[in-house]
């Protein structure tokens, strides 16, 4: 074989590693927002696994519960504001 061929064969195999290394790898990591890609499924069409369990929800509270917690809150803020004077 010749130089020229022996170098040739090498160059496609480092491009054929370089990129299977790429795909491999998902390229480099960028920071920010990633680009929206039409391609991937959307996050809530992922199948959840079993083994999580649900998010509980929170029952709505009532008036009166409503109230007495508004109540405390102000009670709070009061004493933070009359600790901070002091």
């Amino acid at each position: 074989m010749e130089i020229q061929q022996i170098v040739s064969l090498l160059v496609s195999e480092r491009d054929r590693l370089s990129r299977a290394i790429e795909a491999l790898g998902g390229g480099a990591k960028r920071r920010g927002r990633p680009q929206k890609n039409a391609s991937a499924a959307p996050i809530h069409d992922i199948a959840r696994p079993a083994s999580l369990p649900r998010k509980l929800k929170r029952k709505p509270l009532t008036a009166a519960q409503k109230k007495a917690h508004s109540e405390r809150m102000k009670a709070f803020w009061a004493q933070r504001r009359k600790s901070a004077k002091s």
